[in-house]
């Protein structure tokens, strides 16, 4: 119907057996009508093993309201993200005419976004380090960074003393995908479960890990200095079984830390977003940081082009998995009222 009202001159040639006008907004994506008599991009991948709304995605018109519909949904959907990830989301089942323009003008016309939005200042770079550069298998070489804290309680307390808990962020030098785990405190011992955890998660991992200094509070610089001079034993003996190479930076220099903290930055973008100051459980607080990981993981790597033909995008997760970690299908509960959905309902419309 809104192809109807907008292409009707396209589908009256198509019906036709004509190609569309010479002077068609159209003519570029070698359209032709499918059996429910909608109009799709034609492309040249009919022989690929993607699905049918992915080879041939559905044209929208760049000036309908059913078009900003649809990429705000896909916005919330995939937790707030930003607009080129948004069109590289979008472009996997539609074809929106203008549809960078329409990403960007939905992205900076959210009101939660533009909230939590921060002013942030321009520095000049300087040479990237040698193991950012050189090709290497994912997670060879990675940074670890702590973030928060967050407060969470236990399930079936509705009124109690709060917890911290901390997300501890791995990323990737050379492809930057993320590995997130949940830690207690910022103590030499809680990190050895996720470290742990990320060893067997991460089956290519090898054997160099960095530590950003700061990430320590104040009142613990004096004890991190201690471990620098007298390692702990624990720690110690487990990288040097594991054979991993951890080095330090200098402390109070951020731009030595700029990749991981980058990969806070992102994982906060979407957790103040979906969680804002609700207090979750354990579990909650566990699925939101993994949903937040895939779409992370998700992410493009390079900016996409105009052309129709260009609908996927290259993540971190194709180093991984060979292919984007998308989301499964969810059911819609975003209208649906808190006292009569379900904790798992409850969630599930989080994330």
């Amino acid at each position: 119907m809104v192809q109807g009202e907008v292409s009707s001159a396209e589908i009256r040639n198509l019906q036709c057996q004509k190609g569309v006008l010479p002077n068609s907004k159209l003519r570029n994506l070698n359209p032709f009508l499918d059996s429910d008599g909608a109009l799709r991009v034609g492309g040249c991948l009919g022989n690929s093993d993607l699905p049918y709304v992915a080879k041939y995605p559905e044209i929208l018109p760049d000036k309908h309201k059913l078009t900003n519909q649809i990429i705000v949904y896909f916005h919330l959907k995939n937790l707030h993200i930003g607009a080129s990830s948004l069109l590289h989301c979008v472009r996997e089942r539609f074809c929106p005419l203008n549809g960078r323009s329409l990403c960007r003008k939905i992205v900076y016309e959210s009101i939660v976004c533009f909230k939590i939005r921060p002013i942030v200042t321009s520095q000049l770079m300087g040479n990237l380090p040698q193991d950012i550069v050189v090709p290497d298998y994912p997670f060879n070489c990675s940074g670890v960074d702590f973030c928060g804290p967050h407060m969470i309680r236990y399930c079936n307390q509705r009124k109690g003393v709060l917890h911290k808990m901390n997300m501890c962020i791995f990323v990737c030098f050379v492809s930057k995908p993320v590995h997130i785990e949940i830690v207690s405190d910022r103590t030499s011992e809680a990190l050895l479960l996720p470290l742990r955890d990320f060893l067997v998660a991460e089956v290519s991992v090898q054997n160099v890990l960095r530590q950003w200094q700061n990430l320590y509070c104040k009142s613990e610089i004096k004890g991190l200095l201690k471990l620098v001079k007298e390692p702990d034993e624990k720690l110690s003996g487990f990288l040097s079984a594991e054979g991993i190479e951890w080095e330090f930076i200098l402390p109070r220099v951020p731009s030595f830390g700029g990749l991981w903290q980058a990969a806070v930055k992102s994982a906060k973008y979407h957790l103040k977003r979906i969680v804002g100051r609700s207090n979750l459980t354990y579990e909650k607080f566990l699925v939101v940081c993994i949903q937040i990981e895939g779409t992370l993981n998700s992410r493009p790597l390079c900016p996409l082009l105009s052309s129709a033909e260009d609908l996927n995008a290259f993540t971190p997760a194709h180093f991984l998995i060979g292919r984007s970690m998308n989301s499964i299908f969810e059911p819609n509960l975003t209208d649906l009222s808190e006292s009569v959905i379900k904790r798992w309902q409850w969630v599930t419309r989080l994330v």
